[in-house]
């Protein structure tokens, strides 16, 4: 049952998992993608140094240690604007604010409920014997 074509397949199929998630098993490959990873990160901080004042700076590193997902993702748009010319002078703090408000509205605002369930956790009041 051993089919030519469903094995080149497999080996395709393996080779490409084994790109993707670095699992070629050596060890130049994985410093040479650290060494990518870093020049990148270094990269970001020049853009970034570059096209905000030192008080949006401060305002962004804040909002990274309160939220980093959120910190990240304007770290991403700041530098993609950046790159595309769109931002002329160093971007100031209220600036900065107002492009996070505008974030703010096109994100969804996601709500999470707590729903606690007295019967499970016997912590109902009935059961107290004093």
């Amino acid at each position: 049952m051993d089919d030519p074509e469903l094995d080149k397949i497999r080996q395709q199929r393996l080779a490409q998992l084994q790109s993707q998630h670095g699992g070629t098993g050596d060890p130049n490959h994985a410093k040479q993608q650290e060494e990518r990873m870093q020049q990148m990160e270094e990269a970001k901080h020049t853009i970034l140094s570059q096209a905000l004042s030192q008080d949006a700076r401060a305002r962004l590193n804040n909002i990274k240690l309160s939220r980093p997902e959120k910190g990240a993702m304007v770290e991403n748009m700041i530098c993609r604007m950046a790159q595309m010319g769109q931002v002329r002078n160093r971007i100031t703090e209220p600036e900065l604010i107002q492009l996070l408000e505008s974030l703010n509205q096109q994100m969804p605002k996601s709500t999470s409920t707590v729903k606690f369930d007295r019967r499970r956790a016997a912590l109902d009041s009935d059961d107290d014997d004093f």
